[in-house]
């Protein structure tokens, strides 16, 4: 965490006055597994305070959240959980490609992001922004830019100027090995500025 701090402070300006300005990012983690994921469907383009009551009303309701346990589940059980029918379609495909050993969660942390990235997307209703926080927080992937969340993008807008998303990847490029550190120094910024805190 220090070398990859002490790297972007060197290499960029922006890096060096975000961290005199509020010390070290926080850094989120998660556990490695089906549950993080079926979360992260959840959270997909809603607050996280509703994603997070969902998910207590879908454990108060099935007892406890795992493959075999959501793909019985009847659709109705999980709407009146509040989960949207497209969603509900997205925790199936996920529960279905585990119990098939399509995706073996357990092995993901031994492969290259890339390969992780390869095996998630074929998942029906898991994208790229599902996969990039999957593997910043569960795996530790330090080399990840989210460039689909909006928080991010917003903020490399507001301190860099930037308004096309190739322009920023151009960007990130100064930041590698450690685009995910960039991203935790630039949520801390986005959510410091709307004295909101970081939740995960």
């Amino acid at each position: 965490m220090q070398e990859a701090i002490a790297f972007l402070v060197e290499r960029d300006a922006v890096f060096k006055q975000l961290h005199t300005q509020y010390g070290n990012p926080n850094v989120p983690t998660r556990p490695e597994g089906f549950e993080t994921l079926c979360k992260l469907i959840l959270e997909q383009q809603v607050s996280l305070e509703s994603a997070r009551a969902c998910y207590v009303k879908i454990e108060n309701t099935l007892g406890h959240v795992a493959p075999e346990i959501i793909a019985v589940a009847s659709e109705e059980t999980l709407r009146s959980c509040g989960v949207s029918r497209q969603k509900t379609t997205y925790l199936k495909a996920l529960s279905e490609a585990v119990l098939n050993r399509h995706l073996v969660l357990e092995s993901l942390a031994q492969k290259h992001p890339d390969d992780v990235r390869n095996e998630l997307i074929q998942v029906k209703g898991i994208g790229h922004w599902t996969i990039d926080v999957y593997l910043m927080f569960s795996l530790q992937s330090p080399d990840i830019l989210p460039i689909g969340d909006i928080a991010l993008v917003n903020t490399i807008k507001e301190l860099y100027g930037c308004q096309d998303k190739n322009v920023m990847l151009a960007l990130a490029e100064n930041w590698k090995p450690y685009r995910s550190m960039a991203t935790y120094f630039l949520w801390h910024h986005y959510l410091q500025k709307r004295n909101r805190k970081f939740i995960y």
